[in-house]
């Protein structure tokens, strides 16, 4: 069943239009999945292509507070800023790769008087000390370097080599308190192909990932949808590796 016609009144003409072509009921594959929410997308921009994808966990439980990182095959469509924060003698390497800002204290005197225009930052481990008063600020916006994404890197590391996967489309994710892992699979100028490649990557790496002392339905539901388009319901068996 489509969606009922009292519940888009007093919307846009376009959202009601989009919401008249999504089956609520209906579970579709990646392929058709990612067709559809470039079809009924409203945005007039290049929108983000979002997976919401909710799993059987207990985020309370270490072992089930899941993070990490993903290389999509092709890339998050979106050039992220990267901030460095490292030693002078590493500068050089963190510029070459791409960075977008390099350097140490000037940044940490910045970021404490409010300056964020980074959506990465990646560290070097002997000075995550000097972040540790900024954690109020960068912790709720999942600023915070963390060796399980990758982003604290220690002085045997290649930071250049952090900052590469990055900018090639290394992204980070961790579930939610509710269960529920947010995470970009690309833009809305993708092909239905390549979001759907950039989405199996995900739900393979998930599935992977599931911790043995989690129980019952391990991915409940998964749902994707365009900044600002209706939601779209895949087949959980999308997640199956095969």
């Amino acid at each position: 069943m489509y969606v009922n016609e009292k519940k888009i009144m007093g919307i846009s003409k376009k959202r009601a239009e989009a919401l008249k072509k999504v089956d609520a009921e209906k579970v579709y594959s990646l392929e058709e999945a990612m067709g559809l929410v470039k079809e009924v997308n409203i945005a007039k921009f290049d929108a983000s292509v979002d997976l919401h994808i909710r799993l059987g966990v207990d985020p309370r439980k270490a072992d089930q507070n899941l993070r990490g990182t993903i290389s999509l095959p092709h890339g998050t469509g979106k050039d992220k800023k990267v901030l460095v924060l490292c030693s002078p003698d590493k500068e050089e390497e963190a510029k070459a790769a791409g960075a977008d800002f390099v350097g140490l204290d000037e940044y940490l005197q910045k970021m404490q008087g409010g300056w964020l225009e980074m959506d990465v930052i990646v560290a070097m481990a002997s000075v995550m000390p000097k972040l540790g008063r900024l954690g109020r600020v960068l912790g709720p916006r999942g600023l915070m370097p963390n060796p399980k994404s990758g982003t604290v890197v220690r002085q045997d590391q290649s930071i250049g080599d952090a900052v590469t996967a990055i900018k090639k489309g290394k992204t980070s994710f961790r579930v939610d308190k509710y269960g529920i892992v947010h995470t970009s699979v690309g833009r809305v100028s993708f092909t239905p192909e390549k979001l759907a490649d950039n989405a199996r990557e995900v739900l393979t790496t998930l599935q992977k990932m599931k911790p043995s002392s989690a129980k019952g339905i391990y991915m409940k539901s998964i749902f994707t949808a365009s900044t600002m388009s209706p939601s779209v319901k895949i087949d959980p068996k999308a997640a199956v590796i095969k």
